[in-house]
């Protein structure tokens, strides 16, 4: 039986437990983990957020795999079939049914959509988590095959960070060369959202973050200035600051990618008839004025459909001018995925790597 890192209580070490492997349904396939990469959303459901009637399941949502077993036949997103030996990424399973999946065309919004990185371990199929030997890959999920020339550690990076900003920028829309964009926060959604508006042409991007290394990074791939939230704590100073950078105006594009906390703030750095984009989903936005709003345009969202994801493999696959590894930080074995999470809390880890043949 394959071995996974298995939590059993909030915010304690995982136990590797060996999982049974599902008896595969008609179209239903077994892949071997070779990368998961781990995100906010991990860290928010092992610090108390899966309550006790979850437990335990397997953390992980982003995951690189390589198929290792097809049950009759089954396609990529092209119509491809596929084998054994395939890498590949697979997107959350929609129900294909309802309303947000047939007629609204936003199956990310499925009521029903299957999720990863936390299903128990005791209910089929089992194996739903990244950071395991192996993952099961549901019927209905879309598969997306990897370029030879994108690394397992950054494909899996790319099946929830980078394919959550190839979603926000097509909701966005277009961005002129003229205009200016803040990034509210620098950890790997943020880098991402960095590296794809510097491609899409914005005039000048910045960006701020309460982490110096982070903001480091920033500059490497890309931005034009950068403001540390700790050296400046006053809102209305760092408003200027945007302001000072924009004539007067305010930015033409905010893209939020730290908290729900960021978004009244952002909401300010937005000049009037601006597009403002909330991309990190975490914590509360708080008390946010109709003045605020103004002439804004407000744009939430999340997740991502399979055409996100083969954008995003496309990305990593093509511009290969953008040091991606220096998204990823350090590589961790089953037995360590808690201390990934932890070094996330405390900031010692941007984007953990659990690789499962690590010993």
């Amino acid at each position: 039986m394959p071995r996974a890192a298995v939590v059993t209580r909030s915010h304690s070490p995982v136990e590797v437990q060996d999982i049974r492997v599902p008896e595969l349904e008609e179209g239903g396939a077994l892949a071997e983990v070779e990368a998961a990469t781990l995100c906010g959303t991990d860290v928010h459901f092992w610090e108390g957020q899966m309550r006790a009637e979850g437990l335990p399941y397997i953390p992980g949502h982003e995951t690189a795999g390589r198929i290792v077993e097809v049950k009759g036949q089954r396609t990529d997103i092209f119509g491809q079939q596929l084998k054994a030996g395939d890498r590949i990424l697979w997107a959350y399973p929609w129900c294909g049914t309802c309303y947000y999946c047939t007629i609204a065309n936003q199956p990310t919004l499925c009521p029903v959509a299957g999720r990863f990185g936390r299903h128990k371990t005791s209910e089929f199929p089992y194996l739903l988590g990244g950071c395991a030997e192996y993952h099961y890959v549901p019927v209905k999920s879309d598969v997306i095959r990897i370029p030879d020339n994108v690394s397992s550690p950054q494909a899996a990076s790319a099946a929830c960070a980078l394919r959550t900003i190839m979603h926000g920028f097509e909701l966005l829309g277009g961005i002129a060369s003229h205009e200016t964009i803040v990034i509210q926060g620098s950890g790997p959604i943020g880098l991402y959202a960095l590296a794809v508006a510097r491609d899409k042409g914005a005039n000048k991007i910045l960006v701020t973050d309460a982490s110096a290394s982070r903001l480091k990074v920033a500059h490497d791939f890309g931005a034009d200035d950068s403001l540390n939230i700790m050296d400046e704590p006053d809102q209305a100073a760092r408003r200027k600051w945007v302001q000072d950078h924009t004539g007067g105006r305010g930015a033409d594009i905010v893209i939020q990618c730290a908290s729900g906390a960021a978004i009244p703030e952002g909401l300010e750095m937005t000049r009037q008839g601006g597009r403002f984009l909330s991309i990190g989903a975490g914590g509360g936005a708080g008390n946010v004025s109709p003045q605020t709003f103004g002439s804004k345009t407000y744009i939430g969202f999340r997740a991502g459909a399979a055409r996100h994801y083969h954008q995003a493999l496309t990305f990593l696959s093509t511009r290969t001018h953008i040091q991606f590894d220096k998204v990823l930080s350090r590589e961790f074995p089953l037995e360590r995925v808690h201390e990934a999470l932890q070094g996330m809390i405390d900031g010692t880890e941007v984007k953990p790597v659990v690789l499962p043949s690590l010993k």
